[in-house]
C-alpha cells in the first residue's frame, strides 16, 4: 500500500521520520515543490523521496498536513480522490499565534473533507505534538496512544494498521462527528493528554 505526504512542516515531517523508523516508504511534496525537501530525502533515504503534489495524492493513502488557511490552495486542482484513504492530520489554527479559526459551529474533519471529495477521511495524527510522532513510541513500558476516528470502517482498519505498524497503540474513536470533535484542537479535550497503553 503506498503512502504520500502533503505538507512538510512539522507534523507532516514527524510522520515522514515515523515511517522511516519502521522502514516504510512514501512520497511528501508541499508547495515549494521537490527542491525544497532536499534535505529531508537525504535525512530519510532510501524511504521518504521528495515528489510532487500531485504523486504524493495519487497514494493509496495520503496524509495531509498543511496551515489551516492554505489547505484549499494545496488541495485545489489534485487528481480525483477516487474513494482513496485521507487521513486529516490537521488542526484549525494558524501559527505562530495559534489563533483558532472561524469554523461557523462546524467541526474542522467535516470542512477538511469538503475539500477532498471522494476521499475516505480518518482524522489521525493532528492530537500529538510532533515529536512524539517521531520519536520512539514505546513509553514507561508501554506504547503511546494515537487517536483516529472516520465514517469508513475500513479506512478506518487500515490507518489502525498502519498506526499498530509504526509502534503506536491506536485507539478507535468512532465517526467523525464524534472523534472528530474529540480530537480537535482547540477544542476538544484529547490534544492535552499524551497517554501510554500498557498491555
Amino acid at each position: 500500500m503506498s503512502i504520500g505526504i502533503i505538507g512538510s512542516g512539522n507534523i507532516g515531517s514527524a510522520f515522514a521520520r515515523a515511517l522511516a523508523r519502521a522502514g516504510l516508504s512514501a512520497v511528501i511534496a508541499n508547495s515549494r515543490g521537490p527542491a525544497s525537501l532536499q534535505s529531508l530525502e537525504d535525512e530519510l533515504s532510501p524511504f521518504i523521496k521528495s515528489g510532487t503534489l500531485e504523486e504524493a495524492a495519487s497514494a493509496d493513502i495520503v496524509l495531509v498536513a498543511v496551515n489551516w488557511s492554505k489547505l484549499p490552495q494545496a488541495l485545489k486542482g489534485l487528481p480525483d480522490w477516487k474513494g482513496r484513504i485521507v487521513i486529516d492530520a490537521n488542526n484549525p489554527i494558524e501559527a505562530p499565534l495559534f489563533k483558532p479559526a472561524e469554523l461557523g459551529g462546524r467541526l474542522s474533519s467535516e470542512i477538511f473533507a469538503d475539500l477532498v471529495p471522494g476521499a475516505r477521511v480518518v482524522k489521525a495524527f493532528n492530537h500529538l505534538a510532533a515529536p512524539l510522532i517521531s520519536g520512539d513510541p514505546a513509553a514507561e513500558g508501554g506504547h503511546r496512544v494515537l487517536f483516529y476516528s472516520g465514517d469508513d470502517a475500513a479506512a478506518k482498519a487500515d490507518v489502525g494498521a498502519l498506526i499498530q505498524r509504526l509502534g503506536f497503540a491506536g485507539i478507535d474513536l468512532g465517526s467523525l462527528s464524534v472523534g472528530g470533535k474529540l480530537a480537535q484542537f482547540p477544542g476538544g479535550p484529547l490534544p492535552v493528554l499524551n497517554l501510554v497503553k500498557f498491555g
